[in-house]
């Protein structure tokens, strides 16, 4: 079983992040988890703490010569600003130079200070910030190392942002990966991240944000991830919980499925055949992909697709929202922390993380093994297996 826990605030010294479970023997490169903080930090419209932070990244365990020692992998993530708040997220007992009285709609900034008994919204928004979501990709990274192992790979890509949406036609495919990075708003569609980037200005001239959707696809997943059997083991169950963690976040779709509830089941399923070469699924193929590669809780070896909306950013850079001052009870607007116009680039990166997370967890449930060699040889084992016994339906 492979899990992980951050820990860390938004302008504290560093975040953390241990991995749990990884099998011995994976190779880790620390410039290629860089790479992936780098992939989360960039985006048109994102505030200028993305563009002058810097990540500095420090394993303190689990990994030797580069290499995982089957322990828990512990890896943190400096805070370059940690001088300038050092004062006033300091641990020592004292008190805070201000504190946040007026707490803004659409964050967790009022519901934290009551379920906590805080008096201070910073108590909450430190830890409750989409700055966290660094830790989580630091996980993910190690988690597609994993996945690497068995050939599978996942991307994502910006789908709507604001009112403008991209066609849907076509799943780009991982060779489009790094033309997806080169878009300044991480869209597949040359004309559409132009339509894109002009409404985030717009909307940056009004002081106000915008969210959007994201889409995730893994391909090369093989049969057999998840389980019909338990309701808590559902795949499909497994990475909706896990994309809505990600903060921001209201809306999960796998496949077609909000377009499937308006069809006739005739058009909204995906056939089946016979097709020797698709060697993650047994030999047998699929005419289309509405299911988003998840039949039944279970993956069918098709590529795995999920969508995942996100809601406009509670911060504004022109405070409109209606609040009440906590001191007075009197009628207020939000106070105002550094933010993004939007976080919808980013999005998919934090993502594909999560997604990333959920299957390496279920290919380790399924196939096991303590080391990499182990865990590669039951996978392997597993689908020749499989594609014995389907032989007969195969054409002679």
């Amino acid at each position: 079983m492979l899990r992980f826990l951050t820990a860390g605030e938004s302008h504290g010294p560093s975040l953390t992040v241990i991995v749990e479970g990884l099998p011995s023997g994976l190779p880790i490169d620390i410039e290629a988890i860089g790479d992936e903080m780098a992939r989360r930090r960039l985006g048109f419209g994102r505030g200028p703490r993305m563009r002058f932070e810097r990540d500095e990244l420090r394993i303190t365990a689990g990994i030797r010569h580069g290499r995982t020692l089957g322990s828990p992998v512990c890896i943190e993530i400096i805070n370059t600003e940690w001088p300038k708040w050092e004062q006033e997220m300091s641990a020592a007992p004292g008190e805070p130079t201000t504190k946040l009285r007026s707490p803004r709609p659409g964050h967790a900034d009022l519901v934290g200070m009551q379920k906590y008994a805080f008096d201070d919204a910073r108590d909450v928004l430190e830890r409750s910030s989409a700055r966290e979501t660094a830790a989580r990709v630091v996980a993910g990274a190690l988690a597609k190392a994993l996945l690497g192992t068995i050939g599978v790979n996942i991307l994502s890509h910006v789908v709507r942002i604001g009112s403008i949406e991209a066609p849907s036609d076509q799943l780009p495919t991982f060779a489009d990966l790094s033309t997806i990075d080169q878009s300044e708003v991480r869209c597949a569609t040359k004309e559409v991240e132009e339509q894109m980037i002009a409404e985030i200005k717009a909307a940056a001239k009004e002081g106000d944000s915008l969210g959007g959707i994201a889409e995730v696809v893994a391909y090369g997943v093989p049969v057999g991830l998840g389980s019909y059997v338990h309701w808590d083991r559902k795949l499909d169950g497994l990475i909706g919980q896990a994309l809505l963690s990600i903060q921001a976040v209201k809306g999960v779709e796998i496949g077609h499925g909000f377009t499937q509830a308006g069809q006739r089941g005739s058009v909204a399923h995906d056939a089946i055949f016979v097709d020797e070469s698709a060697d993650k699924s047994g030999g047998f193929g699929r005419r289309s992909d509405h299911a988003g590669g998840l039949e039944g809780g279970v993956s069918s070896g098709a590529p795995l697709v999920a969508r995942v909306a996100m809601k406009p950013l509670a911060t504004l850079n022109k405070p409109v929202l209606e609040t009440v001052n906590l001191d007075t009870g009197d009628s207020s607007v939000s106070f105002k922390e550094r933010t993004d116009v939007t976080a919808v680039p980013a999005l998919g990166v934090v993502a594909e993380a999560m997604v990333a997370l959920v299957l390496a967890n279920e290919a380790l449930r399924k196939f096991g093994g303590d080391s990499v060699e182990e865990f590669t040889r039951n996978c392997s084992n597993f689908l020749a297996n499989i594609s014995s016994t389907s032989s007969s339906a195969r054409p002679k």
